[in-house]
């Protein structure tokens, strides 16, 4: 069945539809990675934007149980040169085009990908449309939508939860959670107590955490209310690590500004160097937002890493508080495990706060 992706500056991209038939607008951004598909597609941070896949074939070795960063799709739909017709992977269970039909998540595939993306790169993320047949109403209808600023409250926790072990307590704010945090966290023994985006900071002490952390999430970070001065408060009392979403969050919470950028960091190869060890690491990034590193000055925030190609803040601290933040994804699920130590330091700040508090 012939597709059409549709872009507000009117390009137009023919190619054969897959999976859910049904129209769609979103954000049409891209990703660079040449795997990890099925975490992507799910990754809530996705939330909203129709996501374009760079590396040309996509579904090689299908979808299995056990990568899935949310339970059901984040991307409002997806755009591939290719999808594999038969999957070969003793983990697969379906082929990404079944999954789609069944999860009602609206593919196109059979376009010029590399043209698409390089149409992005010159002209920045923009507006798009997945329809059966374009006519004279399909820019005019795409150009007026609007697109949803509300994204956190749609896809965060709506109640608190546990994922419990006997070990230290983090509390962990949800703005957009990736299930690899989850995971990372559980292989630390860490119980997890997971709390909406709308909490209160009082909520959180009460239930007696050793540290908070801040997590991933879709959107622009300004659009979330409320949070910053749950995080002005906490940080005064335990230790915060931000993640993504939560890194811009914690940003804004003392004192930077944060900007949008052209066509955003989404991929698994970003080289980010850190300014303290002086080592450079390979990261999982997906974000279209960043913080503004000329608004760092004249706060008490102190810039820890950043990305080799462009320059950007991927890492912050708190010159006066036991708290920090990355930008990209430490989780690396997909993507090169190099930062997963920060998990690790997160811990270790958190025992010395213990002490500290042991011997007040």
């Amino acid at each position: 069945m012939k597709r059409y992706l549709v872009l507000e500056n009117g390009s137009v991209y023919e190619g054969e539809g897959f999976g859910s038939t049904k129209p769609v607008v979103g954000e049409l951004v891209f990703n660079t990675g040449m795997s990890g598909y099925q975490e992507s597609i799910t990754d809530l941070s996705y939330h909203g934007q129709i996501l374009t896949f760079t590396y040309p074939l996509i579904g090689n070795y299908g979808i299995n149980r056990d990568d899935f960063e949310s339970f059901k799709p984040a991307a409002s739909a997806i755009v591939t040169h290719e999808i594999a017709r038969r999957p070969s992977n003793w983990r697969s269970q379906m082929s990404i085009a079944e999954w789609a039909e069944r999860n009602d998540l609206p593919g196109i595939t059979g376009g010029d990908t590399r043209a698409l993306t390089k149409e992005l790169r010159d002209y920045g993320v923009l507006k798009a449309t997945i329809v059966s047949e374009v006519n004279e109403a399909t820019l005019l209808d795409l150009k007026s939508a609007e697109l949803s600023k509300e994204q956190v409250a749609e896809v965060g926790s709506k109640n608190m939860y546990v994922n419990p072990t006997d070990g230290v307590t983090i509390a962990l704010i949800d703005f957009g959670l990736k299930n690899s945090i989850l995971r990372s966290l559980a292989r630390r023994n860490v119980n997890v107590l997971v709390f909406p985006a709308t909490v209160d900071a009082q909520t959180i002490l009460d239930a007696n955490p050793d540290g908070v952390l801040l997590s991933n999430g879709p959107g622009d970070p300004e659009s979330v209310e409320g949070i910053l001065d749950v995080i002005r408060e906490l940080e005064e009392q335990l230790p915060i690590m931000g993640i993504c979403l939560g890194h811009q969050l914690f940003a804004l919470a003392n004192g930077a500004t944060t900007k949008k950028m052209k066509f955003g960091h989404r991929g698994f190869n970003h080289a980010v160097k850190d300014n303290i060890s002086g080592k450079t690491n390979f990261t999982s990034q997906n974000h279209g937002y960043v913080v503004d590193g000329d608004s760092i000055p004249g706060t008490n925030l102190e810039i820890t890493q950043y990305e080799i190609n462009d320059g950007s803040v991927e890492g912050l601290r708190l010159k006066n508080h036991q708290a920090f933040s990355v930008q990209y994804h430490p989780d690396a699920a997909p993507g090169p495990h190099d930062a997963e130590y920060l998990f690790d330091e997160f811990l270790e700040m958190i025992a010395a706060h213990k002490e500290e508090q042991t011997h007040a």
